[in-house]
């Protein structure tokens, strides 16, 4: 694809829009390092243009990634703090989803959405593969609250 005028471009597999990381800056209002970071830390996977392996990001990730960014600097959390609710709260809280009560990752809450997903379908329009929830599954769930002893 040539650089420059078009960083928007079709995709042949899903047929949805897909953006190059410098319309994703301009769309999100961040620099694309902050955007490469995010990708870093396991919140964001985009897809990658198989000849040249630059990164294709879908409305999925782009909404992903305002998530992300809304959740660290207008609520104040800190990458590590992003990374543990990913992996202890439900995507319907992270994502603030308008259509929670309709959905059956809202309705078994002590189940991951990806889980919920594998037998009944769940309201959200991405990818698991690709979706923050999912890409911090591995992360070793940490208590938050312990009891400290006593001095």
């Amino acid at each position: 694809m040539p650089r420059g005028k078009n960083s928007r471009i079709r995709s042949g597999e899903s047929g949805g829009d897909l953006y190059l990381i410098n319309e994703v800056s301009r769309l999100v209002n961040l620099s694309q390092k902050r955007i490469r970071e995010y990708e870093k830390e396991g919140f964001i996977k985009p897809l990658r243009e198989k000849n040249t392996n630059n990164r294709l990001y879908s409305n999925f990730d782009v909404s992903q990634i305002n998530q992300i960014n809304s959740l660290i600097h207008d609520r104040g959390f800190t990458l590590a703090c992003v990374r543990n609710l990913m992996v202890l709260a439900p995507c319907w809280n992270i994502f603030d989803c308008p259509k929670r009560e309709e959905c059956p990752a809202f309705q078994l809450p002590w189940r991951p959405c990806y889980e919920v997903r594998e037998y009944r379908d769940t309201m959200c329009n991405g990818p698991c593969a690709r979706c923050a929830v999912y890409l911090n599954k591995d992360v070793k769930k940490e208590k938050i609250l312990q009891k400290f002893p006593e001095p």
